[in-house]
């Protein structure tokens, strides 16, 4: 009989504990650094972080899972299904150390194999939830099969986000006080996406919200050639529910099968600000 495969990712992906929970997706958490206290992501309300910056005018700190907190989680995924197969698929390693981190963890492990997305949040979900798909429509596929067949579709995974507003990038020092004042006069909202595993500002909207996020799904969907099985959205908390009832209208025009919501986790929220809009999707 196969041993069975076990897929794992960080809290960084935000992806939806219904699915993670449904699949059996193990999530080892990142970190948010608050008023000196160290939260694991997931187990702080992301409005907290609102406030604080509406306190304070600074935004906290995130750092990664470190190589002890990995040993851990890997440990106990082999003590919750002994003689597992473990594929994890991380945080892109540009932007983090997580990746780096997993890494040293995984020398003391046999049998646990480690990918890296080069994608975070909705990016990073659409890839998890692609090897969910395989692993479920071949049970018993040969680990470095499956293992090849995620890799492959890494450059294939597109993320682009707009932030609510620029007063969290400039809190946390992504926008300079002069392109900030320039762009708050202007409406002016930056798209960024990952490109090569880093974030990446490749074009700018004007205008409020409403208008931006359909410029976004728009411009993305005519760039990208996305796979219309399946489409996800994500969205930091303050988006407006008229927003997202006009993005579902989109995908549908667009012939998207299906549609996934994705709220931004507090260590996500940290950079997005509240009020965020991102598509995210694998190319055919």
């Amino acid at each position: 009989m196969r041993r069975r495969i076990i897929l794992s990712t960080e809290s960084g992906a935000d992806l939806p504990e219904d699915l993670a929970d449904k699949h059996s997706v193990q999530v080892v958490p990142m970190h948010v650094i608050m008023d000196g206290q160290d939260y694991l992501d997931g187990s702080l309300p992301v409005v907290d972080i609102y406030d604080y910056y509406e306190r304070t005018k600074q935004i906290p700190s995130t750092t990664a899972t470190n190589s002890y907190e990995y040993q851990a989680f890997f440990t106990k995924i082999k003590t919750d299904f002994p003689d597992c197969i473990m594929i994890h698929i991380g945080y892109t390693s540009k932007a983090s150390s997580s990746f780096q981190n997993a890494l040293i963890a995984a020398e003391e492990f046999d049998n646990l194999y480690l990918i890296d997305a080069l994608n975070v949040t909705g990016g990073l979900a659409a890839i998890v939830m692609y090897a969910v798909s395989l692993l479920e429509k071949e049970p018993t596929i040969d680990p470095l099969r499956l293992i090849g067949k995620i890799e492959s579709i890494v450059p294939k995974s597109r993320l682009a986000f707009v932030p609510g507003s620029l007063d969290f990038l400039k809190a946390g020092g992504r926008v300079s006080n002069l392109a900030y004042l320039g762009g708050a006069l202007l409406k002016i909202k930056p798209r960024i996406e990952l490109i090569n595993g880093k974030l990446v500002s490749t074009k700018k909207y004007r205008g409020q919200m409403s208008d931006v996020s359909e410029k976004l799904i728009h411009d993305f969907l005519n760039q990208y050639d996305i796979n219309k099985d399946q489409l996800y959205f994500q969205y930091s908390i303050g988006l407006n529910d008229s927003i997202k009832q006009r993005m579902d209208e989109i995908a549908k025009e667009y012939g998207f099968k299906h549609v996934i919501w994705i709220q931004a986790g507090a260590m996500i929220s940290t950079h997005a600000g509240p009020g965020g809009f991102g598509i995210a999707g694998l190319e055919v």
